[in-house]
């Protein structure tokens, strides 16, 4: 099969290569996944210069979220069946013709999902329901503000909040995304410049500042959040996009008495099993309803990754970038 194989970690993309691999035959309650589509997560850039939590050994599958049919069943599956329609997400194997699951960690696709659609859910609107639900406890009325807006993550967290009844108000570094965040769902979007975002959030919550902050940037986005949080809210620590780990000066969060809150949406999952599996089924009933639309920017098949690594790594994306094998 084809697959997008991370041969070592380098700066840039010199260490990964489309190679041709042998087919993986699922182990016992595995499945094997034809993978008809896989999304690209900022983790996957993070991975192939060794740079995330999780440092798997090369050469390694690239991709975390995919979706597609079951191809085969390993010894003791029977909750599905060959040709079933299903989504899911682990940490790498994900960009290749086929991948290997666990039976009991995929979700049967609705219907009225497209296969791009369900390669962009899993690990987005897994992450926006841990930060805003579980961790956050957002409630309706209340206002949100998210970094990092454009991006899969950030776009899913808007959607979430929206769903939720929150006031959401979105940043971005570029003028041109502004008219897409409005009309995914942003009540107010805030284009990045030198004056920063603090007064503005300020004056559009008539100085009392954003209940919920779900930051994915850290560094001076970090740093300026707590400046524009309102009293008893949560900042949400997401991921560090910007580059720069902040430090906080305790004596802020003492006077303005909010929260800050570690997000690691799978790692939840993994310590909290039973909630792990709450949150899935919670974001997949909402899919079936058709109360969320996770929002797809480009489908490229699967030879042109290094376009898709680069509309991610550039910033140039407003949603999720899939590859199609």
């Amino acid at each position: 099969m084809k697959a997008l194989v991370v041969e070592a970690l380098a700066p840039d993309f010199s260490r990964v290569a489309l190679k041709d691999i042998a087919k993986p035959d699922p182990g016992p309650g595995e499945v094997r996944v034809r993978v008809e589509a896989a999304s690209l997560n900022f983790p996957d850039l993070l991975m192939l210069k060794g740079e995330y939590q999780f440092k798997p050994d090369t050469p390694f599958v690239s991709g975390m979220d995919f979706a597609g049919t079951v191809d085969a069943l390993g010894e003791g599956v029977t909750s599905l069946v060959t040709g079933a329609r299903v989504a899911g997400g682990s940490k790498t194997g994900a960009f290749a013709e086929f991948t290997l699951a666990k039976a009991d960690a995929v979700q049967t696709i609705p219907d009225s999902f497209a296969m791009p659609m369900a390669a962009a859910y899993p690990a987005a609107y897994t992450t926006a329901y841990v930060s805003l639900i579980e961790r956050a406890g957002l409630k309706t009325g209340e206002t949100l503000l998210v970094h990092g807006a454009s991006g899969g993550v950030g776009m899913a967290t808007i959607d979430v909040g929206r769903l939720l009844g929150a006031r959401v108000i979105a940043t971005t570094g570029s003028a041109d995304k502004v008219a897409a965040l409005r009309a995914y769902g942003a009540d107010d979007v805030i284009v990045l410049g030198a004056d920063g975002f603090r007064e503005t959030v300020k004056s559009l919550t008539k100085g009392r500042g954003a209940d919920v902050i779900f930051d994915p940037v850290g560094g001076d986005v970090f740093d300026e959040s707590t400046r524009c949080i309102a009293f008893n809210g949560r900042l949400l620590v997401v991921g560090f996009a910007g580059g720069r780990i902040a430090d906080l000066k305790t004596n802020i969060a003492l006077i303005k008495g909010f929260s800050v809150l570690g997000v690691r949406a799978g790692e939840y999952g993994r310590q909290f099993p039973d909630k792990g599996r709450a949150v899935r089924d919670a974001i997949w009933r909402w899919a079936a309803e058709g109360k969320t639309r996770p929002a797809v920017f480009e489908e490229l098949p699967l030879d042109r990754w290094r376009e898709a690594f680069e509309l991610m790594r550039d910033r140039r994306l407003v949603g999720k970038v899939v590859l199609r094998p």
